[in-house]
C-alpha cells in the first residue's frame, strides 16, 4: 500500500529524516515510534505531501506523492498532532464542508457522514460548537475527517497527545476498529501506546530507522537472552551442576544467600522457555523450589538502547568501516584495472616492437635481395659487354684479315 524508498529530508547541515525506507501493507496498524525530535513528524509529513523531500520517493497505492498528488492523496486520510478544525462549525457542518473539500459527491455525502460520526462515536455532540468539545472528541471529529472518503491507510501523528487516561482507552479502541478496514500508521513517543495497539513497530532515531517488526521480532534481532532467577534451598555446586545441565541454558551464575538458600541467574536461548524444565530437574534432585520468574530484558529496554546516542554512534562507526572497505575495495579495483591495462599496454607495445623489428628485418631482407639482383644484374651487363667487345675483336680481326687478302689479289 505504501512505499518508502530511501527518504532524506535536510535543513541546512542537519539530517532530519537520513535514507529512511519501509514499506506498509494493506490492513493492521503500524507504529512510528521514536523519541520527540527523532523525525516522526517530518516523516509523516514527506509521506502526506506537506512537505518536500530531499531526495527519495513515496508511493501509495502504486501513485507517486510528488508526481500524481491528487490520486495519491484520494488513497490517504490524515490527522496531524493539532487537529485543522474550525471552532465556530459545528460537528456536522466541520465533517459535510470537509467531506466536500474532498470531492465526495452531494447525493452520498450526508450519509457517509452520518456513517463516519456513528463509528467515531459523535453522535450526541453533531450539533455543538467544536470550540465546546473535549479534548477527545476534538481528536475523534480529526479522526472522523481523516475516515471521509473511506481512504485505504490512515495516518494519525500522536493521537492520543494531551488526553487523559480515560480518553486514551477510548481513541485506542476507535483506532483498533480501524484494522480491518484501512492499514494504519500511528505515530508516538510513548512506549505503552504503541505496543497496546500496533501490530508492527518501526522504531526511529536519529532520523533512522533504527529497528522494525513485532516486538517478539525486534526482541530477537537485538539476540536479547532470557534470563531466569530461581531461589533454591540446596548445595551452591551441585545446584550449578543441575542448571547447567539443563538443555537451553547458556550460562549459570550462583550465590549464597540467607539460611542455606542458593540464588541462581540463568540466561538462556531466547527462542527456549526453560522454566518447565528448570522446575523438574531442581524438584526431581530433591531440593526445595522457593521462588523463580523471569528476568528478561523488557521491550522497555530494548527502546532504550535503540534510542540511545551510544547505539547511533555504533551504527555511525560500522556506516564509516563500510564506506571506508567500499573506498578500499574500488581503490584495488581500480589499481587491478590499472596494473592490467598495464600490463596490456607493455603487451601492446612488446608486440609493436616485435612488429616494428620483423618488418625492418623484412626491410633489411628485401634490400638484401634488391642489391643482390642488382648485382646479379650488373654481372649481367659486363659480362655482355665483354662478350660483345670479344665479338668486335673478333670481327675487327676478320676484317683485317679479309683486307689483306684483297691487297695481295690486287697484286
Amino acid at each position: 500500500m505504501l512505499e518508502v524508498r530511501n527518504l532524506t529530508k535536510r535543513y541546512g547541515t542537519n539530517n532530519a529524516v537520513s535514507d529512511l525506507s519501509f514499506d506498509i501493507g494493506s490492513g493492521g496498524i503500524y507504529g512510528l515510534l521514536g523519541p520527540n525530535g527523532a523525525g516522526k513528524s517530518t516523516t509523516m509529513n514527506i509521506i502526506t505531501g506537506y512537505l518536500a523531500a530531499t531526495s527519495g520517493t513515496v508511493t501509495i497505492d502504486g501513485h507517486d506523492i510528488l508526481k500524481e498528488p491528487r490520486e495519491a492523496k484520494k488513497r490517504m486520510g490524515y490527522l496531524p498532532e493539532v487537529p485543522p478544525l474550525y471552532p465556530d462549525l459545528t460537528v456536522r457542518e466541520y465533517l459535510n464542508f470537509a467531506a466536500e473539500l474532498k470531492g465526495i459527491k452531494r447525493a452520498g455525502r450526508s450519509s457517509e457522514v452520518g456513517d463516519i460520526m456513528d463509528r467515531t462515536g459523535l453522535y450526541g455532540v453533531e450539533s455543538r460548537l467544536i470550540r465546546n468539545l473535549s479534548k477527545g472528541y476534538r481528536q475523534r471529529t480529526g479522526i472522523a475527517c481523516a475516515l471521509l472518503g473511506y481512504p485505504e491507510l490512515i495516518i494519525l501523528d500522536e493521537p492520543t497527545a494531551g488526553l487523559d487516561p480515560a480518553q486514551i482507552i477510548e481513541i485506542r479502541d476507535l483506532i483498533l476498529s480501524l484494522k480491518d478496514d484501512h492499514a494504519v500508521i500511528l505515530s508516538s513517543h510513548i512506549l505503552q501506546e504503541i505496543s497496546a495497539v500496533c501490530d508492527h513497530i518501526m522504531v526511529i532515531s536519529h532520523g533512522r530507522l533504527m529497528a522494525e517488526g513485532t516486538p517478539d521480532d525486534i526482541m530477537k534481532s537485538m539476540n536479547v537472552e532470557n534470563r531466569t532467577v530461581l531461589l533454591a534451598k540446596a548445595g551452591r555446586e551441585k545446584l550449578g551442576e543441575i542448571l547447567s545441565g539443563t538443555a537451553g541454558v547458556v550460562s549459570v551464575d550462583t550465590c549464597d544467600v540467607e539460611n542455606d538458600t542458593v540464588k541462581a541467574e540463568i540466561k538462556s536461548d531466547p527462542d527456549v522457555d526453560i522454566r518447565e524444565d528448570i522446575f523438574r530437574a531442581v524438584v526431581n534432585s530433591g531440593f526445595a523450589l522457593l521462588d523463580m520468574h523471569s528476568d528478561s530484558m523488557s521491550l522497555e529496554d530494548v527502546y532504550m538502547y535503540l534510542t540511545s546516542d551510544e547505539y547511533a554512534a555504533s551504527l555511525q562507526r560500522e556506516a564509516e568501516e563500510a564506506e571506508g572497505a567500499d573506498k578500499a575495495n574500488t581503490a584495488g579495483d581500480v589499481n587491478t584495472a590499472d596494473t592490467n591495462t598495464a600490463a596490456n599496454a607493455a603487451e601492446a607495445n612488446t608486440a609493436e616492437t616485435n612488429t616494428a623489428e620483423t618488418n625492418i628485418t623484412g626491410a633489411v631482407n628485401a634490400a638484401e635481395t634488391s642489391t643482390a639482383e642488382t648485382n646479379a644484374a650488373e654481372t649481367g651487363t659486363a659480362e655482355n659487354s665483354g662478350e660483345e667487345e670479344s665479338d668486335n675483336r673478333v670481327t675487327g680481326a676478320e676484317a683485317g684479315n679479309n683486307t689483306e687478302d684483297s691487297d695481295k689479289e690486287e697484286e
